[in-house]
């Protein structure tokens, strides 16, 4: 392989008391947490909208469910879905477009400093310890320090340039497959069947309709891989976001894999509406009105903390003395990595579990916290807690430890738990019971 030496002299741009990378559902709650305490904070996002998942990535509706007085309960009253259950059966997804401006309304805090569009590139470390990150954006390179850095940016990519220990897939290296989300729209709202998912038993006729799915796929009418459709209905009436589109075997954090992933992503997309047109009633004359500007990703890297959590752990409903994540619950979903549907047989479902502070603390890294889909868990513990609810309440929980940590002049690992439980209570937020 060759290598190239490159060094030069970097701009300090700002100095802050905290750092949140990524701008998705935990890092907006992270930030606004952490600036809600007092702290300055630096919010650093790579796209020129924030939101990630709730705009960028079109997913909807919001999944899963955590205990009450969350910002969760704040954004889905906000985007106007404070009905959204934990799996989707009565829930609808939001309006993708509102969605772009009222979280940036969300953000704007005199606090907040916004970077968008801008790419961490590199960190900043003192001994073992995250002092800065390097980013780059429109103008090149620059550094912003931070006391505080909050990783919330699905691939763990600050932790992994920070050396943290990271873990991707189960335990052949295979990951979630990756989806693009679209909305359609010309739904005849009394014939179109919605489907949430693989636990979903609606009928088409006298027929399960994921089953006649299966069928249509088994005869050629549709590709294998797209077998299990997933048909979510919209805040407004004749829409469904459509969850179905599937690449397998691709590795996000691979750039080289990116673009013929998101072609073959948008190429399915046509053949779907092909099938619906053809197949489903109530759908003759639906026509595809948006989708996601970057691609959806289940799975990338794990970053292993002080506690690794399990899904069997979750399953029994886990409890822990140093929780700052109450009643998270979703199920074990794990879309196949090797093929359509569901990698298990039978759905595993949990009861309201906990997520403990040890799990957002990366092993053998100082001053750095994680947030979403990239804390520290099991293959199949993540399947359930990646879901936007939880995310949501992971960020919320870090990005006020973060400020404590800043105003206190202690690491993550120093802070006394038992005082960032009570600040949590304080406002609101069901930690027990």
């Amino acid at each position: 392989m060759q290598t190239v030496s490159y060094s030069r002299q970097l701009e300090v741009r700002g100095s802050y008391d905290v750092l949140v990378a990524g701008s998705g559902p935990a890092g907006i709650c992270a930030a606004v947490a952490a600036a809600r305490e007092g702290a300055r904070v630096a919010l650093i996002e790579r796209y020129g909208v924030v939101g990630g998942n709730l705009t960028t990535g079109y997913v909807g509706p919001i999944l899963g469910m955590v205990g009450k007085g969350t910002m969760r309960d704040e954004i889905v009253e906000l985007l106007g879905v404070a009905e959204n259950d934990m799996i989707g059966q009565t829930g609808r997804a939001h309006d993708f477009e509102r969605a772009k401006m009222l979280l940036a309304q969300f953000v704007n805090h005199p606090n907040i400093d916004v970077y968008l569009q801008t790419t961490v590139t590199d960190v900043i470390k003192q001994g073992s310890a995250v002092v800065g990150v390097v980013v780059t954006a429109g103008e090149g390179q620059f550094v912003l320090q931070g006391a505080v850095t909050v990783d919330a940016t699905g691939d763990g990519l600050v932790s992994y340039l920070a050396g943290a220990t990271t873990e991707k897939g189960r335990e052949d290296g295979l990951m979630q497959p990756v989806t693009l989300e679209f909305t359609i729209s010309g739904v005849d709202e009394s014939k179109g069947v919605i489907c949430i998912g693989d636990v979903d038993n609606v009928k088409l006729g006298d027929e399960r309709f994921l089953d006649y799915c299966k069928r249509l796929a088994e005869a050629g009418e549709l590709p294998e891989r797209l077998a299990a459709v997933r048909l979510h209905p919209v805040v407004y009436p004749g829409y469904r976001q459509v969850n179905t589109t599937q690449v397998n075997g691709v590795d996000m954090t691979h750039v080289e894999e990116i673009f013929k992933a998101d072609l073959e992503l948008r190429e399915q997309i046509y053949i779907l509406l092909d099938f619906f047109h053809k197949h489903l009633p109530g759908y003759e004359n639906c026509h595809v009105i948006s989708s996601g500007t970057t691609t959806g990703v289940r799975e990338t890297r794990r970053v292993i903390g002080d506690y690794v959590i399990t899904a069997e752990e979750m399953a029994a409903g886990c409890r822990f003395e140093d929780v700052i994540v109450h009643r998270a619950e979703f199920i074990v979903d794990i879309h196949n990595p090797a093929g359509s549907g569901q990698a298990e047989a039978h759905i595993q479902y949990c009861d309201p579990y906990d997520l403990p502070y040890r799990c957002f603390t990366p092993k053998g890294v100082e001053n750095l916290y994680t947030a979403g889909r990239c804390i520290s868990g099991t293959h199949r513990a993540h399947a359930s807690y990646r879901v936007m609810s939880i995310c949501m309440a992971m960020g919320e929980a870090v990005g006020t430890a973060a400020a404590m940590c800043a105003e206190q002049g202690v690491t993550p690992r120093q802070l006394d738990v038992k005082q960032l439980q009570d600040r949590l209570i304080n406002k609101g937020i069901e930690l027990y019971g």
